[in-house]
């Protein structure tokens, strides 16, 4: 049996439409931390936003702060997904307590799950982004003739409907004509209040993983992954989390020059965006190139998920990850020293 040496508390769940998939991601992590010398200390976050530590009854998060100083606790794993666990808000939780955690801070965290804002500061620094537009219910509810239009002129159909601040291709539509457009929008409206569309681009779905948490401080793009739907028209939520839906191909059967063109992108969008330790960008081959969609900083860890496919791909195991995650987190907070 390995000795374990610090605790780390493995959060997950939240409140976010997201909550299942992070209790998988957790789940996975809490399984590798077995193989390292790190005690796992599995912390659910329930929809309700209450803390349950272990099998203990939950609690409010006024009370999860004591906990996480009688607990012991040297570090957070965050593999929470979406809102609250990826938007930024535990990070700057974490950050006010003074407290290790894994992945992207506050500020860039924030920014990433915003895809409007994200996609034009992408797009300022070069980096080909699909053409889109915001909009939000209380603008729908005003004009949707007007709004309509817009999407007409601006985008053109089909196009793709998505919440402006969900992940996992939850609550995204495809409508593929103007008349789809008004019941597609109500959908995606019911899901989120702001919501944004963005121009159909035709082509090869393209995923790369950026690691960023080794000791020697340097980026290290991961292998290429290449998405075929088997069973779904995009890659939905069933695509992504149902065993066999989609085929994941590592690394991806493209030609040299676009995996290098991929994967300088990649690094670039987690530079500017600011992200740290690890992330994950989506493309799509397109005739002209690869076009850029967006960057997730707390990609799902389950066992279909890419980013652990991705290291998988480039020697790395999935212990070996989580391990490099949590040192990273220590590092960038001073801690290393009790490694």
């Amino acid at each position: 049996m390995t000795e374990k040496y610090l605790k780390v508390a493995v959060l997950m769940g939240g409140v976010s439409d997201e909550h299942e998939v992070s209790l998988a991601s957790g789940g996975g992590v809490v399984a590798a931390l077995a193989e390292t010398s790190y005690e796992a200390a599995p912390v659910v976050i329930g929809k309700d936003g209450k803390w349950r530590f272990g099998e203990a009854d939950p609690v409010d998060i006024h009370d999860a702060v004591a906990r996480l100083r009688s607990e012991g606790i040297a570090c957070c794993f965050i593999a929470l997904h979406g809102a609250y666990g990826e938007d930024g808000r535990v990070q700057g939780f974490l950050d006010v307590l003074g407290m290790p955690y894994t992945g992207s801070g506050c500020a860039a965290s924030a920014l990433a799950m915003d895809k409007v804002r994200c996609k034009s500061v992408v797009q300022a620094q070069g980096i080909p982004v699909p053409g889109h537009i915001s909009l939000d219910a209380p603008t729908w509810k005003a004009d949707p003739d007007a709004v309509i239009e817009a999407v007409r002129e601006s985008i053109g159909f089909p196009c793709v409907i998505k919440p402006t601040f969900q992940g996992s291709s939850v609550g995204i539509e495809i409508p593929q004509e103007e008349a789809a457009f008004r019941p597609a929008l109500e959908r995606a409206l019911a899901v989120a209040d702001d919501v944004m569309a963005e121009e159909f681009v035709a082509g090869t779905e393209l995923t790369c993983g950026i690691l960023d948490a080794e000791a020697n401080g340097l980026i290290r793009p991961l292998p290429v992954t290449e998405i075929r739907l088997k069973t779904a028209a995009y890659f939905d939520y069933e695509a992504k989390y149902t065993p066999g839906a989609s085929e994941k191909i590592t690394p991806a059967p493209i030609a040299p020059e676009i995996t290098e063109q991929v994967q300088e992108m990649a690094a670039h969008a987690h530079e500017i965006v600011g992200c740290t330790g690890w992330s994950r960008s989506d493309f799509i081959l397109a005739p002209g190139g690869p076009v850029w969609f967006e960057i997730n900083t707390v990609p799902g860890l389950t066992e279909l998920s890419l980013f652990p496919k991705a290291c998988a791909a480039a020697g790395i195991s999935y212990p070996k990850m989580v391990t490099l995650f949590i040192e990273d987190a220590l590092r960038r907070h001073g801690k290393d020293q009790a490694l």
